[in-house]
Protein backbone atom coordinates (compact mmCIF):
# COMPACT_ATOMS: atom_id res chain seq x y z
CA UNK A 1 0.00 0.00 0.00
CA UNK A 2 1.49 3.27 -0.69
CA UNK A 3 1.78 6.01 1.45
CA UNK A 4 -0.95 8.66 1.28
CA UNK A 5 1.44 11.91 1.29
CA UNK A 6 -1.44 14.45 2.32
CA UNK A 7 -1.71 12.43 5.85
CA UNK A 8 1.93 12.98 6.05
CA UNK A 9 1.82 16.64 5.79
CA UNK A 10 -0.52 16.94 8.61
CA UNK A 11 1.82 16.12 10.73
CA UNK A 12 5.55 16.14 10.41
CA UNK A 13 8.92 16.46 13.36
CA UNK A 14 12.33 17.72 12.57
CA UNK A 15 14.13 17.08 15.70
CA UNK A 16 18.10 17.35 16.10
CA UNK A 17 20.00 16.39 19.30
CA UNK A 18 21.80 14.12 21.53
CA UNK A 19 20.61 10.72 22.73
CA UNK A 20 20.31 10.86 26.58
CA UNK A 21 19.49 6.83 27.25
CA UNK A 22 20.36 3.86 25.74
CA UNK A 23 17.90 2.02 23.07
CA UNK A 24 15.26 -0.04 25.19
CA UNK A 25 12.35 -1.84 23.94
CA UNK A 26 9.15 -0.79 23.37
CA UNK A 27 6.98 -3.24 21.63
CA UNK A 28 6.16 -5.38 18.59
CA UNK A 29 3.52 -5.02 15.93
CA UNK A 30 3.07 -7.52 13.52
CA UNK A 31 6.47 -8.98 13.67
CA UNK A 32 8.10 -5.59 13.77
CA UNK A 33 10.11 -4.35 16.97
CA UNK A 34 10.14 -0.81 17.94
CA UNK A 35 12.61 0.60 20.47
CA UNK A 36 12.74 4.26 22.37
CA UNK A 37 15.12 6.44 23.94
CA UNK A 38 15.07 9.93 24.59
CA UNK A 39 16.81 13.10 22.54
CA UNK A 40 18.16 15.85 24.41
CA UNK A 41 17.35 19.15 22.52
CA UNK A 42 18.68 21.93 24.22
CA UNK A 43 16.83 25.76 24.01
CA UNK A 44 18.47 28.49 23.55
CA UNK A 45 17.54 29.33 27.46
CA UNK A 46 19.40 26.70 28.08
CA UNK A 47 16.29 24.50 29.41
CA UNK A 48 16.46 21.61 27.85
CA UNK A 49 14.09 19.00 26.66
CA UNK A 50 14.01 15.55 26.33
CA UNK A 51 11.78 14.60 23.64
CA UNK A 52 10.55 10.32 23.46
CA UNK A 53 12.11 8.65 20.02
CA UNK A 54 10.11 5.34 19.15
CA UNK A 55 11.71 3.62 16.22
CA UNK A 56 11.48 0.72 14.46
CA UNK A 57 14.38 -1.80 13.67
CA UNK A 58 14.63 -1.62 10.32
CA UNK A 59 15.98 2.19 10.76
CA UNK A 60 18.18 0.59 13.41
CA UNK A 61 20.04 -2.00 10.84
CA UNK A 62 23.62 -1.69 10.60
CA UNK A 63 23.78 1.69 12.94
CA UNK A 64 25.40 1.61 16.50
CA UNK A 65 23.38 3.93 18.58
CA UNK A 66 24.37 4.77 21.97
CA UNK A 67 24.05 7.31 24.31
CA UNK A 68 25.64 10.83 23.52
CA UNK A 69 24.88 9.77 19.67
CA UNK A 70 23.67 12.75 17.80
CA UNK A 71 21.09 12.39 15.43
CA UNK A 72 19.24 13.76 13.17
CA UNK A 73 15.71 12.42 12.42
CA UNK A 74 12.02 13.24 10.71
CA UNK A 75 8.75 12.20 11.48
CA UNK A 76 5.38 12.28 13.01
CA UNK A 77 4.37 13.11 16.89
CA UNK A 78 2.25 10.20 18.04
CA UNK A 79 0.20 9.74 20.91
CA UNK A 80 -1.83 6.53 22.39
CA UNK A 81 -3.06 6.03 25.75
CA UNK A 82 -1.51 3.98 28.47
CA UNK A 83 -3.08 2.14 31.56
CA UNK A 84 -0.95 2.72 34.84
CA UNK A 85 -2.31 1.95 38.24
CA UNK A 86 -5.62 1.77 36.96
CA UNK A 87 -5.81 5.46 35.23
CA UNK A 88 -5.50 6.24 31.62
CA UNK A 89 -2.69 8.01 30.47
CA UNK A 90 -2.20 10.22 27.45
CA UNK A 91 1.49 9.24 26.09
CA UNK A 92 3.38 11.04 23.61
CA UNK A 93 6.32 10.03 21.24
CA UNK A 94 7.76 11.30 18.02
CA UNK A 95 7.61 9.01 15.80
CA UNK A 96 10.55 8.18 13.61
CA UNK A 97 10.47 7.98 9.67
CA UNK A 98 13.77 8.71 9.35
CA UNK A 99 17.28 9.60 10.77
CA UNK A 100 20.92 9.80 10.29
CA UNK A 101 23.85 10.24 12.49
CA UNK A 102 25.67 13.71 12.70
CA UNK A 103 29.66 13.08 12.58
CA UNK A 104 31.53 14.25 15.92
CA UNK A 105 33.64 16.40 13.87
CA UNK A 106 30.12 18.44 12.54
CA UNK A 107 29.09 21.09 14.63
CA UNK A 108 25.46 20.27 16.54
CA UNK A 109 22.45 22.87 15.43
CA UNK A 110 19.38 22.10 18.13
CA UNK A 111 16.86 21.80 15.98
CA UNK A 112 12.97 21.53 17.02
CA UNK A 113 9.97 22.15 14.37
CA UNK A 114 6.58 20.39 14.37
CA UNK A 115 3.86 21.13 11.89
CA UNK A 116 0.40 19.59 12.67
CA UNK A 117 -2.79 20.50 10.58
CA UNK A 118 -6.16 18.91 12.86
CA UNK A 119 -9.36 19.20 13.64
CA UNK A 120 -10.19 20.88 17.78
CA UNK A 121 -11.45 17.79 19.41
CA UNK A 122 -12.11 19.49 22.78
CA UNK A 123 -13.11 23.38 23.80
CA UNK A 124 -9.92 25.49 24.24
CA UNK A 125 -8.94 26.22 27.54
CA UNK A 126 -8.12 29.83 28.92
CA UNK A 127 -5.90 30.37 31.73
CA UNK A 128 -3.46 32.67 33.39
CA UNK A 129 0.03 31.45 34.00
CA UNK A 130 1.93 32.18 37.27
CA UNK A 131 3.65 34.96 35.57
CA UNK A 132 0.81 36.69 34.37
CA UNK A 133 1.03 35.56 30.81
CA UNK A 134 -2.09 34.70 29.13
CA UNK A 135 -2.11 30.80 27.49
CA UNK A 136 -4.69 28.60 26.24
CA UNK A 137 -4.61 24.90 26.13
CA UNK A 138 -5.76 23.06 22.71
CA UNK A 139 -6.37 19.41 22.33
CA UNK A 140 -5.99 18.85 18.51
CA UNK A 141 -7.07 15.50 16.29
CA UNK A 142 -4.72 14.97 13.16
CA UNK A 143 -5.34 12.47 11.35
CA UNK A 144 -3.46 9.59 9.84
CA UNK A 145 -3.44 6.12 7.52
CA UNK A 146 -5.67 3.57 9.09
CA UNK A 147 -8.29 5.43 9.98
CA UNK A 148 -6.47 6.55 13.11
CA UNK A 149 -5.83 9.86 14.87
CA UNK A 150 -3.68 11.44 16.84
CA UNK A 151 -4.93 13.63 19.60
CA UNK A 152 -2.09 16.25 20.49
CA UNK A 153 -2.25 18.73 23.30
CA UNK A 154 -0.69 22.08 22.55
CA UNK A 155 -0.47 25.25 24.19
CA UNK A 156 -0.47 28.70 22.57
CA UNK A 157 0.97 32.25 24.50
CA UNK A 158 0.09 35.45 24.11
CA UNK A 159 -2.19 36.91 21.15
CA UNK A 160 -2.04 33.42 19.82
CA UNK A 161 -3.64 32.33 23.49
CA UNK A 162 -6.21 35.22 22.51
CA UNK A 163 -7.18 34.01 18.95
CA UNK A 164 -7.36 30.22 19.94
CA UNK A 165 -9.56 31.29 22.68
CA UNK A 166 -12.39 31.82 20.97
CA UNK A 167 -12.34 28.81 18.40
CA UNK A 168 -15.17 26.40 18.36
CA UNK A 169 -15.13 22.39 18.52
CA UNK A 170 -14.69 21.08 14.73
CA UNK A 171 -12.45 24.05 13.86
CA UNK A 172 -9.35 23.00 11.27
CA UNK A 173 -6.43 24.28 12.91
CA UNK A 174 -2.55 24.17 11.00
CA UNK A 175 0.27 25.04 13.80
CA UNK A 176 4.20 25.20 13.66
CA UNK A 177 5.94 25.36 17.12
CA UNK A 178 7.99 22.87 18.67
CA UNK A 179 7.55 19.85 21.24
CA UNK A 180 8.77 20.45 24.63
CA UNK A 181 8.70 18.72 27.96
CA UNK A 182 8.20 19.77 31.20
CA UNK A 183 8.32 17.88 35.09
CA UNK A 184 5.10 18.58 37.44
CA UNK A 185 3.94 17.26 40.21
CA UNK A 186 1.10 15.38 41.08
CA UNK A 187 -0.36 14.19 44.65
CA UNK A 188 -2.29 10.85 44.75
CA UNK A 189 -5.66 10.06 46.87
CA UNK A 190 -3.07 9.66 49.93
CA UNK A 191 -1.27 12.62 49.30
CA UNK A 192 1.92 11.54 48.24
CA UNK A 193 4.01 13.63 45.92
CA UNK A 194 5.18 12.03 42.50
CA UNK A 195 7.12 13.90 39.57
CA UNK A 196 5.51 13.08 36.37
CA UNK A 197 6.55 14.54 32.89
CA UNK A 198 4.05 16.25 30.70
CA UNK A 199 4.35 16.93 26.84
CA UNK A 200 3.01 19.34 24.47
CA UNK A 201 3.15 21.17 21.25
CA UNK A 202 4.01 24.89 21.94
CA UNK A 203 2.84 26.86 19.22
CA UNK A 204 4.48 29.95 17.11
CA UNK A 205 2.27 30.23 14.43
CA UNK A 206 -1.30 29.38 14.42
CA UNK A 207 -3.94 29.50 11.21
CA UNK A 208 -7.69 28.82 11.24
Amino acid sequence: METNPDIIETNRARLSGELLTELSFSHRTYGEAFYETLLGISRSSGYRDEIRLQISERLLWGLNLHTGTRLDVRGQVRTYNEEADGRSKLNIVVFVRELEIIPEEEQLTYENEIYLDGHICKPPIRRTSPLGREICDIMLAVNRMYNKSDYIPCIAWGRNAAYAGVLDVGMRLTLSGRIQSREYRKKDDQGNSTLNVAYEVSIVKIEG
